[in-house]
């Protein structure tokens, strides 16, 4: 049987190449469309986790989403914050999103309090020297960028005084007080990071101590656990509504290609159908055969399909540093299930088709 299979699928080369391609885009899509939006996700995660705070506060009519929230606060509130107990750091911050080449997030910071949450470790170039600095991560530097460089941000020019290690919130750090003259917003700051003694041992009573200062009893605080269980797909509007719709176009893709391939095999083979069981094949032969001629067609584009996305990570390691791609094991996993299941499917109607032959009219199909 297997030398079968492997002889029909041989004797009709292009289209078994075209079918296996057809599968290896639907692995392709699947993977890529999770491996970008979940690794955007996770880096967020890590990189929020690589800040060294331990809770978040910023004024109620702020939105939980990074970089979406106003400078509605005053950067006063950062000496109310380091007076109280069980605080060790209070770090104010602007953080503006921008739609530049990419979607980013603009740090403005307080150097000496940011850098207190957790010191940056510098790969080379010093702390903002000039009002006009900024301080960018290896991985933004990675771009061909290096201390003494010019760029433009928020339509600034700003030159560059250090890279960093990434992993401290963003990619790149201005000056707060240069941000807020840029913005139009003196003083403000969008929200402040807060180390607190032991977490979290004392982070319900820094919590309770904030809604009782005078004039913060609407201001919203979040632990960093909280913030990274809001970093999640449950907890973003429409991102698993985006990752379904691609990944039901990709299985819609590999199933018509599958149904119209193997339908037209079985159109073509009915005088061979027609023998095999003249020979006394069973429907359950004929079946396995249409089946085993899918199964290695969906291994065959299963396999290509994974080993290409794995280039395409490498390749966007190279030309896109700062982009987040992430193949994880379980998302493989998923991709081959389901691009093999659909292939399996869209090959069942034409293998029951096939094995529901009357021998007599197969063998007289011309």
């Amino acid at each position: 049987m297997n030398k079968l299979v492997v002889g029909n699928l041989v004797h009709r080369p292009l289209r078994s190449i075209i079918s296996a391609f057809a599968i290896a885009m639907e692995v392709i899509m699947i993977l890529s469309i999770a491996a970008i939006m979940l690794g955007q996700l996770n880096g967020q995660r890590i990189s929020q986790s690589g800040i060294g705070m331990d809770m978040i506060v910023h004024p109620g009519a702020a939105t939980n989403l990074i970089g979406m929230s106003g400078a509605a606060a005053s950067i006063q509130v950062t000496d109310v914050l380091r007076r109280l107990p069980h605080v060790e750091v209070a770090a104010p911050v602007n953080i503006q999103l921008t739609a530049g080449k990419t979607l980013e997030n603009i740090y403005g910071i307080d150097y000496a309090s940011y850098n207190a949450l957790r010191p940056f470790v510098f790969v080379s170039g010093t702390p903002f020297q000039h009002p006009d600095d900024i301080i960018i991560d290896d991985l933004e530097a990675a771009k061909g960028l290096k201390v003494g460089d010019t760029m433009d941000v928020l339509h600034h020019p700003f030159h560059i005084s250090g890279i960093v290690q990434h992993g401290k919130g963003g990619r790149k750090f201005i000056p707060i007080t240069t941000m807020n003259e840029i913005g139009g917003t003196p003083g403000k700051a969008s929200m402040f990071y807060l180390r607190t003694e032991n977490p979290p041992q004392f982070q319900d009573a820094v919590r309770s101590e904030v809604l009782s200062t005078p004039g913060m009893q609407e201001y919203n605080i979040e632990t960093l656990q909280e913030l990274l269980a809001n970093l999640s797909p449950e907890k973003l509007p429409g991102f698993n509504i985006g990752l379904r719709v691609v990944i039901g176009i990709a299985v819609l893709i590999g199933f018509l290609v599958i149904f119209q391939s193997m339908y037209t095999a079985v159109m073509e083979r009915t005088r061979e159908i027609g023998i095999l069981k003249s020979l006394g094949a069973s429907r359950l032969y004929i079946i396995t055969v249409v089946l085993r001629e899918t199964a290695l067609l969906a291994i065959s584009g299963i396999i290509l399909g994974v080993a290409v996305t794995f280039l395409m990570r490498t390749a966007f390691r190279y030309k896109f540093p700062t982009l987040a791609f992430a193949v994880t094991p379980q998302w493989v996993f998923t991709a081959v299930l389901i691009a093999f299941s659909g292939a399996m499917l869209g090959a069942f109607y034409p293998a029951i088709k096939a094995a529901r032959k009357d021998p007599i009219d197969a063998l007289s199909y011309e």
